[in-house]
């Protein structure tokens, strides 16, 4: 079995980092393209700051390039905090290089 870790950028239109990535791959270079496209930031409007991050010029834009990640869950691995989430939603790994 095979896990894909999304990191979605807006949560009321499920709009996730590699959407977004794609959007402005393809041409969009404002929030304004993004929502046209996308929808990101026209509900609530909390996602707003995040996806100008990912627009050329902002910090996402070249450093946190999205990228498949695929975990096997066929090896058994020893549980150390058998305690549920303490939220109902994944949380996005990141690791720093």
């Amino acid at each position: 079995m095979t896990i894909i870790i999304l990191m979605y950028i807006c949560i009321c239109n499920a709009v996730t980092e590699r959407q977004v990535h794609a959007a402005v791959d393809a041409g969009a270079t404002t929030l304004s393209d993004l929502q046209f496209e996308l929808g990101v930031a026209s509900c609530c409007g909390c996602c707003a700051e995040m996806a100008q991050e990912y627009l050329p010029g902002g910090r996402c834009s070249s450093v946190c390039q999205g990228k498949s990640m695929a975990v096997d869950l066929t090896a058994s691995a020893p549980m150390v905090d058998a305690q549920p989430a303490a939220n109902s939603f994944p949380i996005t790994l990141v690791a720093a290089a």
